[in-house]
C-alpha cells in the first residue's frame, strides 16, 4: 500500500504528527509512506526508518515569488506519478488540501477505466469541516475524520493519520512510544559544548511570537539556580543577540553555533533536560524521549503530552484555542521558581539518552 502524508508545516506540528508513523508501520508493515513537507522543515523527517520518501514543496516562497506557482504546481503533480492508494492531509488548510488533491487521480478528463479505479480504491482523507479552522479544506476529501479542534494536538494528528487506515492509536500507546527523531552526520562541534562534569540543559528562547517568549533575564535566573551547563540554541540574529546577552550575565550559559535541524536533533538527544517556549525545537525533546519543560503563555497546553518526564508550566491567562491572543504577554509573569523546582526534579532522574 502506498500512502502519502501531507503535513507541510510548522516544525512542532510535524513532530506531533510523526509519532503516528511507528503505529502505522506496526498496523501495515508493508506500507510505503511518503511525506510531503515544506522544504525548510525536511530535515526533521530525515533518517526516520518509517518514511520511504521525503517530498518537498516551497509554498512559503510563493508569497514573494508569484512566478514560482507554476513550477510548484508541476512539481507536486509529478509526485502523483507515485500512484498513491491513500493520501492523507494531516494539516487541514486550503494549501495542504490543494496539495493533497494534486497527488490524487483527477476525476475530470480521465479515461473511464481510470475514473472507476479512483472510485474503487483511490482515496483522499482529511479532517471534516467541524475539526479545522479553514473549513473549505474538507471539501476536497473523500474520507472525512472528526476530531475536535480544541482537542489535544497530538491526539488529533494520530486520529487523522490512523482512522482512514481502519485502526486507532490510543493515548497509552503514545505514552509508550519509541523515540522517532533520528540524525546522522551531525555537526561534530556540538560535542565540544557538552559538559562531562555537569548536567547539560538546552534553552530554547525564541518562537514565532514575542508574546510566547519567556523573559531572557528569567532564563538567566534559572541557569544561576541550577548551576549546570546551559546551552542556548537560536534561529534568528535577534535570538543570537539575546543568547549572547544571557551568556554575559551567567558563567553557566553558553551560546551554541547556529545549528541545522539534523544537528539540533543530535544536541537535544544528548541533553539531560530541555527548557523552552511553546515552539518546534522544544517539542523535539518529546519526540526524542528526553526530559523537557515547556513554558506556555498565550497558547494552550493541549498542544503537548504531559508525561513523567515532559512537564509544562502555564501562565495564569485563560486561552481560547479557537482565537489565540497574540497580545497576551502573561508568560512574563511566570515566576522562575515554578520552572526551577521541576527542573531539579527532572535532573535528579538522570535519564540516559536512548
Amino acid at each position: 500500500m502506498k500512502i502519502a502524508i501531507v503535513k507541510l508545516s510548522a516544525l512542532g506540528d510535524i513532530v506531533h504528527a510523526m509519532v503516528a508513523l511507528q503505529f502505522i508501520k506496526a498496523h501495515k508493515p508493508e506500507a510505503r509512506i511518503d511525506w510531503i513537507v515544506e522544504q525548510r522543515f525536511a530535515e526533521v523527517l530525515k533518517h526516520n526508518p518509517d518514511i520511504d520518501n521525503i517530498l518537498t514543496v516551497n509554498l512559503k516562497a510563493l508569497k514573494t515569488d508569484k512566478f514560482g506557482l507554476f513550477a510548484e504546481f508541476k512539481k507536486v503533480r509529478s509526485y502523483r506519478d507515485n500512484d498513491y492508494d491513500l493520501v492523507i492531509d494531516a494539516q487541514g488548510l486550503i494549501k495542504s488540501a490543494v496539495t493533497a488533491k494534486l497527488l490524487s487521480p483527477w476525476m475530470v478528463c480521465m479515461p473511464r477505466a481510470s475514473r472507476e479505479l479512483a472510485r474503487r480504491g483511490k482515496r483522499l482523507a482529511g479532517f471534516d469541516a467541524d475539526s479545522i479552522r479553514e473549513k473549505a479544506a474538507s471539501w476536497f476529501y473523500d474520507v472525512k475524520v472528526h476530531s475536535p479542534y480544541d482537542a489535544n494536538t497530538i491526539d488529533r494528528n494520530a486520529t487523522v493519520l490512523s482512522q482512514p487506515l481502519g485502526f486507532s492509536i490510543t493515548h497509552e500507546q503514545i505514552l509508550a512510544k519509541k523515540p522517532f527523531l533520528f540524525y546522522a552526520d551531525e555537526n561534530p562541534q556540538i560535542y565540544n559544548y557538552l559538559a562531562q562534569d555537569r548536567r547539560n540543559i538546552v534553552f530554547v528562547i525564541g518562537s514565532t511570537w514575542e508574546s510566547r517568549n519567556y523573559p531572557a533575564e528569567k532564563f538567566v535566573k534559572i541557569a544561576e539556580a541550577l548551576q549546570q551547563n546551559c546551552l542556548v540554541v537560536w534561529g534568528s540574529e535577534q535570538e543570537k543577540v539575546t543568547a549572547e546577552w544571557m551568556a554575559a550575565q551567567s558563567g553557566y550559559i553558553k551560546v551554541m553555533p547556529k545549528l541545522d535541524l539534523n544537528s539540533l536533533k543530535a544536541l537535544i538527544a544528548h541533553a539531560d533536560l530541555l527548557i523552552g517556549n511553546d515552539t518546534g525545537p522544544t517539542h523535539m525533546a518529546w519526540g526524542l524521549n528526553r526530559p523537557s519543560i515547556t513554558i506556555f503563555g498565550p497558547t494552550p497546553v493541549s498542544r503537548v503530552y504531559q508525561t513523567d518526564i515532559n512537564k509544562v508550566v502555564k501562565s495564569a491567562s485563560v486561552v481560547n484555542p479557537f482565537r489565540l491572543n497574540k497580545q497576551d504577554y502573561s508568560i512574563n509573569d511566570i515566576d522562575e521558581r515554578e520552572i526551577i523546582e521541576p527542573a531539579r526534579f527532572l535532573l535528579s532522574l538522570r535519564i540516559s539518552p536512548s
